[in-house]
């Protein structure tokens, strides 16, 4: 029986529920459309608004270099360095090039004897050589012209009577016999002057060249044992050890020159046109939270990345104390356009078109606190705040808040900001 009665007593109760809403609601459509609705409103201003873009960069360092083996060796002599700091040449290594040694102690002795060789020729053969040709010359000048005295006495004689023709034709085969032979003297001085002499000294001195620049080699390779660093600057990366061996090209550290680093981000490149170097960026390193630095554009890439469409920006900071790490990541923030005296309105305030965004719609309030809506063309955006190229004129009362599907000719009402 209770149950009963507490059945229809909670089927009573929802028939009122029900009855109360349906009256209720045919209430409220009774009501007029022309309500008054409470908003919130703010000033279109003309100020200069700057528009920010960002994005996420790596901290790299402005100067680095990887310190290579030059030459072929064990590793002598090499401490632990890693996260060291060294200065620009500081012995990072030495290398074991006993073999070079003696291949150096063999390369000097052939260059002593090539300067042997030529010294031997210059004061040895050639000069003995060229005393016979000198010797060969005067002797068949002497015969010429002892052959050509003989032949003149005895054609005078001839023509007084005093001896045979024979004895002319005798001296007159002798003056010819000298002739030649003066002939053949002055050939072959001259064959030695041009070929046999030049050809001996030149090939000494070719290898007492050759024996110099392999001498020269050898050095150069030896001072390779002792590897130097190129810069100053912290070792972020070893990658042999002592004992182990070394190659030539085989990498030894990394040296990174972190007084002065590059935060490298990629931007999109439909903001690349208005970035330029000497930009100021703001920098926040995510490893210092709540710490901000600023500093030039010192590079935009002139390419675009295909895949991603971004164009590589580089900000240049400077890293007193090292605080900030090479390879930790960081939030590069640039103006990418600014526009002076221009209508700025709340980004709230703006109803946008569908599709579109750079048209909209803003609903100002008269002195009658009535909204109108009024269609404007959008530029610049932040954030928080939004650029009118056209439809407005700066000082217009616009709703910021409760202006969605606000309809034309409403009657508001302006709720005051709290603070």
């Amino acid at each position: 029986m209770r149950k009963r009665f507490a059945l229809a007593a909670t089927i009573v109760f929802f028939v009122f529920v029900i009855a109360y809403l349906s009256v209720r609601r045919g209430a409220e459509e009774d009501q007029p459309v022309n309500q008054i609705v409470s908003v919130r409103v703010a000033r279109a201003e003309r100020k200069t608004l700057a528009a920010e873009v960002a994005a996420l960069g790596t901290i790299s360092a402005r100067v680095q270099a990887v310190v290579s083996a030059r030459t072929s060796g064990q590793i002598k002599r090499m401490r632990l360095l890693k996260n060291a700091f060294i200065r620009q040449g500081d012995v990072i290594a030495v290398l074991d090039v006993r073999d070079l040694l003696a291949q150096r102690a063999e390369a000097a002795a052939a260059l002593e004897e090539a300067r042997l060789n030529l010294r031997n020729l210059s004061v040895g053969s050639i000069p003995q050589a060229d005393l016979q040709t000198e010797r060969e010359l005067r002797d068949a000048r002497a015969e010429l012209q002892n052959a050509r005295a003989l032949y003149e006495r005895r054609r005078v004689l001839y023509e007084q009577g005093g001896i045979a023709l024979k004895d002319v034709e005798a001296a007159q085969l002798a003056l010819t016999t000298a002739e030649n032979r003066l002939r053949v003297a002055e050939r072959t001085a001259e064959l030695r002057a041009r070929a046999i002499n030049p050809t001996d000294r030149a090939a000494a001195q070719a290898r007492v060249k050759q024996a110099e620049e392999r001498l020269a080699s050898l050095d150069a390779q030896i001072s390779y044992a002792t590897v130097r660093a190129p810069i100053s600057g912290i070792v972020t990366d070893q990658y042999q050890f002592q004992g182990e061996y070394a190659s030539p090209g085989s990498r030894l550290v990394a040296i990174a020159d972190v007084s002065s680093v590059i935060v490298k981000a990629q931007f999109p490149d439909t903001v690349a046109d208005e970035l330029g170097a000497g930009d100021v960026a703001t920098v926040q390193p995510l490893d210092l939270p709540g710490e901000t630095l600023s500093g030039p554009v010192s590079l935009v890439s002139r390419s675009s990345d295909p895949n991603s469409r971004t164009v590589e920006v580089w900000v240049t900071l400077r890293n007193d104390g090292g605080r900030l790490r090479i390879g930790s990541a960081a939030r590069v923030t640039v103006t990418a356009q600014r526009a002076n005296d221009a209508v700025v309105v709340p980004l709230s305030a703006i109803t946008f078109t569908t599709g579109s965004f750079d048209q909209g719609t803003v609903m100002i309030v008269d002195q009658q606190q009535i909204a109108h809506e009024i269609k404007v063309t959008v530029g610049i955006r932040t954030s928080s705040l939004a650029e009118i190229k056209s439809g407005l004129q700066g000082g217009e009362l616009i709703v910021v808040e409760g202006n969605y599907a606000l309809p034309d000719g409403t009657k508001v009402k302006i709720e005051k900001d709290e603070t």
